[in-house]
């Protein structure tokens, strides 16, 4: 039997929205927004035959305009290409420079570039911003682009391989703010990311080493195979910096990047806080603020990796052999795996902020064994402290 609303009270507008009576007094929204966002391997983007920079977009009255911002150390290695490839292209383009690393990933960075963009003026929807640089410009672009008229597409170009594996494929962006790494950001992944392997044959080794870290924390929470590559072809992949015809190093990115796109396309707005991902970043965000600028993020990751490996050790989730393999490999990757400004206090008061930030627990991830994961959230500071000096024992600093 049919129901008629008009008899239940139901008044039905022309757009769908239901509400119960004529006098209405409350609304409930909802609506889904769906999201698509590539990411994409090019060799030699820049190498004018390749179109994927120039077609995404649109053009205004026949003409293409781009808003390109470049880091400074890559204009100063890139910069002429860049330059040639729009050239080349008949497109006219704005290039803005921007000095990029920890200390100035604020606010004032961002503002600029917005005041920049305004100078230039671009279509909202037709003209993306494209971004060249490493982790720290592309999130402090990619919110720019969120809040620039409350949504501006944006494409990624990594020119770091922890940009490549890490901060180029996932949604969020952000600055420091406040003493606190990435405090203010959003969630806006760029429309479309182009990894090019060429831009790391003129990265230098420690960020390299910088990237691997971001590449062991996966190997460490969900593939033992990445691990075992790591393990045989690290010290070479670093050496060589996955240049030339290298298939372990095609392999390592691939999985890498695969595996970090797993954790993240079903959980992408963190709706679930209970994140493998976030391996390596409990402590790691307070150390490597409170160390700016002798830690880069992959070694404070690295080092926060080391203490907890201990922590599982001493749980007994993983055998004192799996961890002398984990300390083996940070070495062979040239990464920390003890500092010397690790303390309890620091420890604890990094893990307070963390609690906070994962809503009142502390959904710490901990290794079992190597590929494996859990989530405790009983750890104290007397496990903290102990865990500290057997760290500082089988640990290795980094040489300044």
């Amino acid at each position: 039997m049919s129901i008629n609303l008009a008899d239940r009270g139901v008044v039905r507008s022309e757009n769908g929205l239901y509400v119960y009576s004529e006098q209405v007094d409350s609304w409930v929204v909802r609506t889904q927004k769906p999201v698509s966002y590539e990411i994409r391997f090019v060799d030699d983007v820049l190498d004018p035959r390749h179109r994927d920079l120039i077609d995404f977009g649109g053009r205004t009255e026949g003409r293409q305009r781009r808003f390109v911002v470049v880091d400074s150390k890559v204009d100063l290695l890139h910069g002429d290409r860049i330059r040639e490839y729009f050239d080349q292209h008949g497109a006219e383009c704005a290039l803005s420079v921007v000095p990029a690393d920890e200390t100035v990933k604020d606010f004032e960075t961002a503002a600029r570039i917005v005041r920049e963009i305004d100078a230039f003026g671009i279509n909202r929807r037709t003209e993306p911003i494209i971004v060249f640089g490493g982790g720290v410009l592309m999130d402090i672009v990619g919110l720019v682009g969120s809040l620039y008229r409350r949504g501006t597409p944006f494409v990624r170009v990594p020119t770091t391989l922890i940009g490549l594996v890490d901060a180029g494929v996932g949604a969020k962006t952000g600055v420091n703010f406040n003493g606190h790494k990435n405090r203010l950001g959003t969630y806006f992944p760029a429309d479309l990311t182009l990894l090019d392997r060429s831009f790391l044959g003129t990265v230098d080794r420690r960020h390299i080493g910088n990237g691997l870290a971001e590449i062991l924390k996966i190997a460490l929470i969900k593939d033992v195979r990445l691990f075992e590559l790591l393990e045989e072809h690290g010290a070479d992949l670093l050496a060589n910096k996955f240049q030339g015809v290298n298939r372990a190093g095609d392999i390592v990115l691939r999985r890498a990047i695969h595996g970090m796109l797993e954790e993240l396309q079903p959980n992408l707005w963190e709706a679930t806080l209970e994140r493998c991902v976030d391996y390596g970043h409990t402590f790691s965000p307070t150390v490597e603020m409170h160390a700016l600028p002798a830690l880069l993020h992959g070694e404070a990751v690295c080092v926060d990796m080391a203490l907890t490996t201990v922590m599982a050790t001493r749980r007994g989730l993983m055998t004192e052999a799996e961890r002398d393999r984990v300390f083996e490999v940070m070495r062979r990757l040239e990464l920390p795996s003890w500092d010397p400004r690790l303390c309890p206090d620091l420890l604890m008061k990094a893990l307070q902020d963390t609690v906070r930030h994962r809503d009142g627990m502390q959904r710490l991830p901990l290794p079992v064994g190597i590929g494996g994961v859990t989530f405790v959230n009983d750890v104290t500071a007397e496990e903290i402290a102990a865990a500290v000096e057997a760290q500082r024992a089988i640990g290795v600093a980094r040489h300044v």
